[in-house]
């Protein structure tokens, strides 16, 4: 996914996404970007000039996979480690969309009050998947954060992400599959239009180890499970569809299909 690294001056390396793109300057050690931050926006169905809101946003890789598939949205992010989020705001430059992408430093658990109201038109996040008491915490704090779940639980993230929402704005996040009934459990009442995408890591028999969630605002209409994304042939490689999302930015289509009679 990423591009040769180089070295930077401030502990940082200079690595490029979506097959050389997108410049992204990431932490050196610590917190990496994956590829759950290219898949996650790729499920996001942003037009040009609506205003996204990107819980957790990181280095800004989702924010800038975003803008660059969808030019002329607008990314808002929110991230509680400033070192990150000077990194996300310096690769939007990097990138030539500072117009496009801003990333404020802020807790899920108590956000600004900008975040907190109906204004946005889509919501994305990928929040820490660990759970504290069933990991073995990663030695890099910057990590740590990023991954384990602490005293903000995935309930808080949910709730900031639908309290955003316009009506009828759409949530989309990416998670581990076996948090699914949790997710469920906290859109329940509050939103509709669920669609369940499973990525399955390989083609022969392995269960899915992520899920992508999207789900509508005040939608009545019931869940709907996808077949969802192979991400790798039997021997490794990526697939040719997860390579037309990872490698060249395509979108993740999650409108209903069309049966045939």
């Amino acid at each position: 996914m990423s591009g040769k690294a180089r070295a930077s001056p401030d502990a940082a390396t200079e690595d490029t996404i979506l097959g050389g793109r997108i410049r992204l300057r990431q932490p050196k050690t610590g917190y990496r970007v994956a590829i759950d931050s290219v898949l996650l926006p790729a499920a996001v169905p942003a037009r040009a000039g609506d205003t996204v809101l990107d819980l957790g946003a990181g280095t800004g890789a989702a924010a800038l996979c975003l803008v660059h598939r969808v030019p002329g949205a607008r990314v808002v992010g929110l991230e509680l480690q400033p070192a990150l989020a000077r990194l996300a705001r310096l690769n939007a430059a990097l990138n030539g969309v500072s117009d496009s992408v801003d990333v404020a430093v802020g807790d899920v658990a108590h956000p600004p009050d900008r975040f907190a109201v109906a204004t946005f038109s889509h919501a994305m996040m990928n929040p820490p998947h660990l759970a504290e008491a069933r990991v073995r915490a990663p030695r890099s704090a910057s990590r740590r954060t990023a991954h384990v779940e602490g005293t903000t639980p995935l309930a808080a993230w949910i709730d900031l992400a639908l309290r955003s929402l316009k009506p009828r704005g759409t949530l989309t996040l990416i998670h581990r599959a076996d948090r699914l009934a949790e997710i469920l459990g906290e859109l329940d009442g509050r939103a509709g239009d669920i669609v369940v995408f499973p990525l399955w890591p390989e083609s022969r028999g392995k269960p899915a180890i992520r899920v992508i969630v999207r789900a509508r605002r005040g939608a009545a209409s019931p869940l709907r499970l996808e077949a969802g994304l192979v991400l790798h042939e039997d021997g490794g490689a990526y697939t040719r569809e997860a390579d037309r999302i990872l490698r060249d930015g395509g979108a993740i289509d999650l409108a209903p299909r069309a049966r045939s009679a």
